[in-house]
């Protein structure tokens, strides 16, 4: 990531916290990623060479921006979804500052409606960041549109393990899968399609 764009992204995050400590309202905050989940799931997507990545939770875009800039460098295009218009108008107003709008496809759609829609083995990286009680019932289309080596990444895997412990458990028992949680941030849990 080049310096400008990482001045912005920082001042971005700093506007967010800013924003979600004066905000009471929990489910108005914008819940950004921390800046250590932004720089692993740079430099993974990066390593990767993914060029087709779903992201689901948009928010203001934060976290977007940090994926598309390393999924533009690899060729290829990042599809993010939100329920919210609300908070698509705001991430697609701030991937345009970023310089890196014409690399994301912005949705407004349910994730588990859109993970329906998507061909097989279609994506390399699905990075899930929404509201973790609806992951569960989205299997297993993470698995079916997933390719053969790719990847699913979901957020807050420690600071909300109950949250994801029934996703965690389908992944296990599914048996195509070798995962993980990485201490990043709030906890990723990763886990890679055989």
């Amino acid at each position: 990531m080049n310096q400008k764009l990482r001045d912005y992204i920082d001042e971005l995050y700093a506007e967010g916290r800013a924003f979600d400590g004066a905000e009471p309202d929990w489910s108005l905050r914008r819940r950004n990623i921390d800046p250590s989940v932004g720089e692993f799931l740079w430099i993974f997507l990066r390593a990767l060479r993914s060029r087709s990545v779903v992201e689901i939770g948009t928010s203001n875009g934060y976290s977007t921006i940090w994926i598309a800039d390393a999924v533009h460098l690899n060729g290829g295009r990042v599809t993010s979804v939100d329920y919210d218009q609300q908070w698509l108008d705001q991430g697609k107003a701030n991937l345009a500052k970023a310089g890196l709008i014409e690399s994301v496809d912005l949705k407004c759609v349910d994730g588990g409606a859109l993970l329906s829609g998507l061909p097989d083995e279609s994506i390399d990286f699905l990075f899930l960041d929404a509201e973790r009680s609806d992951y569960v019932g989205w299997w297993p289309q993470p698995k079916r549109v997933l390719r053969s080596g790719g990847v699913i990444v979901v957020d807050n895997s420690l600071s909300h393990p109950l949250e994801i412990a029934n996703l965690y458990d389908q992944i296990r028992a599914d048996g195509c899968f070798s995962s993980t949680v990485v201490a990043v941030g709030k906890g990723e849990l990763v886990a890679v399609k055989e």
